[in-house]
């Protein structure tokens, strides 16, 4: 049975305003709306998409973090994943791309599916590591920022945004993509769904169940805002720019 397996995280809701802890340690989360990472909306929006059309048999969408990511995995239960599988890890524990693709790899040499689909990037950290790190690892073609991608026997031609325009590439399965935000738009939740979402398999691992050590490579010495952004100054000519530039060394 073809599967596809995707991954998301959890994260401060997009629409909120980010503070962070008074003591500079971190981003403050109490009483924080949290939601699945947008980019990781999209990679299952896509998954389920692909097993509309009988590319795939079932979608599995796994999650690491602590037990409150169970409510993020009910959502995307809702938006139609299969089952879902939470790699537990103790609240507040920073989990690095490194450790989260380990880990997505040792879920991938469990489940086996055809096709691993990640965000390009988690809105919390932009780190644009995991999914890449997880197809080195995995020994696997990859293709990045997906724009579009089409499914067609043991292959997949997928267009991704470069900076120098479109690129077309052509991969074999299995593979891993990583979604860009043109891919697809999310469907909405309906409330019947999420009633039905409540029914469906949510397993709980750890670490340990999937012989992964977690390791912290990074270490993050403080948080600070970025500096207040200053009022624009008007200037009557070219000659009062230049002055003004000059003053402040720019020129």
């Amino acid at each position: 049975m073809a599967k596809i397996l995707v991954a998301i995280k959890r994260v401060v809701d997009y629409n909120v305003r980010i503070r962070l802890k008074p003591d500079g340690s971190g981003v403050a989360t109490e009483g924080v709306k949290l939601s699945i990472n947008p980019f990781d909306e999209i990679a299952l929006e896509e998954a389920l998409r692909m097993r509309d059309r009988g590319a795939a048999e079932e979608v599995i969408v796994a999650s690491i973090g602590p037990a409150e990511t169970q409510q993020q995995l009910r959502t995307a239960l809702a938006m139609g994943a299969d089952r879902a599988v939470l790699v537990q890890a103790d609240a507040g524990a920073v989990v690095e791309p490194l450790t989260a693709a380990r880990t997505l790899l040792a879920l991938v040499e469990r489940e086996k599916p055809q096709i691993v689909i990640l965000g390009k990037q988690a809105i919390d950290d932009d780190n644009n590591q995991t999914g890449q790190m997880l197809a080195a690892l995995w020994d696997r073609p990859q293709a990045t920022f997906a724009s579009t991608i089409e499914l067609k026997d043991d292959k997949a031609t997928v267009r991704r945004e470069v900076d120098t325009g479109l690129e077309t590439l052509e991969v074999d399965l299995p593979a891993v993509f990583t979604t860009d935000l043109r891919l697809n738009e999310p469907r909405y939740v309906k409330l019947p769904d999420i009633m039905k979402a409540k029914k469906k398999p949510l397993e709980t691992v750890t670490f340990t169940d999937l012989g992964v050590t977690p390791k912290q490579q990074v270490e993050v010495s403080h948080y600070e805002p970025p500096p207040v952004r200053q009022k624009g100054v008007m200037v009557k000519d070219v000659a009062e720019l230049v002055g003004a530039l000059k003053k402040r060394g720019l020129v």
